[in-house]
C-alpha cells in the first residue's frame, strides 16, 4: 500500500463532468481499494473479517468491486441482502442485520441462507421456536454505550433502538437455552464518527467477559464507526493503534480461556466516503445584504448530510481553483432550506463553474431522494484511470416509475 492515498484530481472530475453532465456523483476505486488494503493491514495481528455496511452505498458496482477485494458484506434489509447475492457474494459471506422488521424478512434470510443477527427478545424467541439449533444466529447487544459524532448516528446508548440490552442478559440466555439455539456470534455497535479507539476496547472487554456464556461461539463482532475526517486537521478513528490493542487483547483472552476467537468489523462510511466526490454546476451567484449566496444545481435531496447531520464537506471550485477566495454561503436549487455551506471562503465563482463536493461517497446518493421532482443523479466509477458510468441519470420518465393511471 502506498504511503500517500489516491485522489482524483480536478481535472478528471471536470472530465466525467463534461462527459456525464451534473450533478454527478464519481467514486475512485482505487481509494475503495486503499482503505480496504489499511483495514487489513492494520488488523493482521488478529483473526479478523471486515464485512461492508452497504447501507453506505449500494450500487451493484461497487458490491461487486468491494467483493473482489476480499471483503464480506452487512446488510439491514431483505433486499440489500439480495442486491449482495446479486453482486456475487456468497450466503455465508452476507451478515444480515435488521430491526424493527417483519418476521418475515427472517425467513426469507433463512431460505437465502445468509447470517442472521437478531436484535429483540420477542424476534429471538420466535426464531428459537421456529429453527431451534438448526439454524445458527447472531446475538445484537446493546452494550449501554454512549459514542458517535452526533445523537442521530448512536446506537449503544440505554436509549437507543437498537440491540438486546445487557442488562437483559438472564432473559436473552433463558431464551437461548430453552429453545436450544446455536448462538455463532455476538454484536454490538456504538454508533458512527468514533473518534476513541477506547469505546471499541472497552466494547470488546463487555463481550469478551460475556463471550463464555455462549458455548460454540466463533466471533465478536464490533459493528464499526471508524471516523473519517471531512476537513484539514480532523480526528480519525487510529485504526492501526486499535489493532495493535485488539489484537494483544485477543491473545491474552485466547491464553487465558482457550477460547479462539475471531473478530468482525463492519466498515461503511470509512470504505466509501472520501472515495466520492459529488460535482454541481453554479446556476446562480446573488448578493444580498447579509450573504453572498452560490446557488447550485443540486440540493439536499441529492445530498442530505449537511442539512440532516451538520456535517461539512469540503467544497472546492474546480472552474477558478486559483481564484481569489471570497466567502460564499453555497445553496441548492429545491424548495427548502437547503444549505450546504455558510460563509464558506471558496474561489471566486461564476455562473457554469463546477464545484466540488468531498467525502460525498457514503450517505450521499445512498440516502438521495425525487424530492421537487427532479430526478437523482448519474453514478461515475473512476477504475484504472478511466469513467465508467455506473448509473444512468434519471429521466422525467423516471418521475413516473410505479405510478398507476387510474383517473
Amino acid at each position: 500500500m502506498s504511503l500517500q492515498a489516491p485522489i482524483l484530481s480536478p481535472h478528471e472530475l471536470t472530465a466525467a463532468a463534461d462527459t456525464f453532465g451534473t450533478p454527478l456523483y464519481v467514486y475512485h476505486a482505487e481509494r475503495i481499494a486503499w482503505q480496504y488494503n489499511r483495514l487489513t493491514q492494520a488488523f493482521a495481528g488478529c483473526d479478523a473479517r471486515f464485512f461492508y455496511a452497504c447501507k453506505a452505498l449500494t450500487n451493484l458496482n461497487i458490491l461487486k468491486y468491494i467483493r473482489r477485494l476480499g471483503a464480506n458484506l452487512d446488510c439491514v434489509s431483505i433486499h440489500e441482502v439480495r442486491l449482495g447475492l446479486l453482486a456475487g457474494f456468497e450466503p455465508r459471506q452476507i451478515l444480515f442485520t435488521p430491526n424493527s422488521t417483519h418476521f418475515g424478512e427472517y425467513l426469507e434470510a433463512v431460505g437465502l441462507g445468509v447470517r442472521i443477527n437478531i436484535d429483540s427478545l420477542p424476534i429471538l424467541e420466535r426464531f428459537g421456536k421456529e429453527y431451534g439449533a438448526s439454524y445458527p444466529v447472531c446475538l445484537r447487544l446493546n452494550p449501554h454505550i454512549m459514542a458517535g459524532g452526533n445523537l442521530k448516528i448512536s446506537t449503544g446508548h440505554a436509549q437507543s433502538k437498537f440491540g438486546i440490552s445487557v442488562l437483559q442478559m438472564d432473559a436473552i440466555l433463558e431464551v437461548t437455552q430453552r429453545e436450544n439455539l446455536q448462538v455463532e456470534g455476538i454484536h454490538m455497535h456504538t454508533g458512527s464518527d468514533i473518534k476513541d479507539v477506547h469505546v471499541f476496547l472497552e466494547g470488546l472487554q463487555l463481550m469478551l467477559s460475556l463471550s463464555a456464556r455462549f458455548p460454540g461461539l466463533a466471533y465478536i463482532d464490533l459493528g464499526s464507526g471508524f471516523k473519517v475526517p471531512y476537513r484539514a486537521g480532523d480526528p480519525e478513528t487510529d485504526v492501526e493503534l486499535l489493532g495493535q490493542r485488539l489484537s494483544a487483547a485477543m491473545s491474552e483472552h485466547a491464553r487465558a480461556t482457550g477460547q479462539q476467537l475471531q473478530v468482525w468489523f463492519e466498515p461503511g462510511k470509512f470504505l466509501v466516503s472520501d472515495s466520492g466526490y459529488l460535482v454541481v454546476q453554479a446556476n446562480l451567484v446573488k448578493q444580498t445584504p447579509t450573504d453572498l449566496f452560490v446557488g447550485v444545481n443540486s440540493g439536499f435531496n441529492h445530498l442530505i448530510r449537511p442539512m440532516f447531520y451538520d456535517a461539512y464537506h469540503d467544497i472546492e471550485n474546480l472552474s477558478n481553483a486559483d481564484g481569489e477566495p471570497r466567502p460564499y454561503t453555497v445553496v441548492g436549487n429545491i424548495c427548502e432550506t437547503d444549505t450546504f455551506a455558510r460563509d464558506r471562503p471558496i474561489a471566486e465563482v461564476s455562473v457554469g463553474d463546477l464545484l466540488v463536493f468531498r467525502n460525498a461517497g457514503a450517505y450521499g446518493f445512498e440516502m438521495s431522494s425525487r424530492f421537487n421532482a427532479r430526478p437523482r443523479p448519474a453514478e461515475v466509477l473512476y477504475i484504472d484511470g478511466q469513467p465508467l458510468l455506473i448509473r444512468r441519470r434519471e429521466t422525467f420518465e423516471d418521475l413516473l416509475q410505479g405510478q398507476e393511471a387510474v383517473l
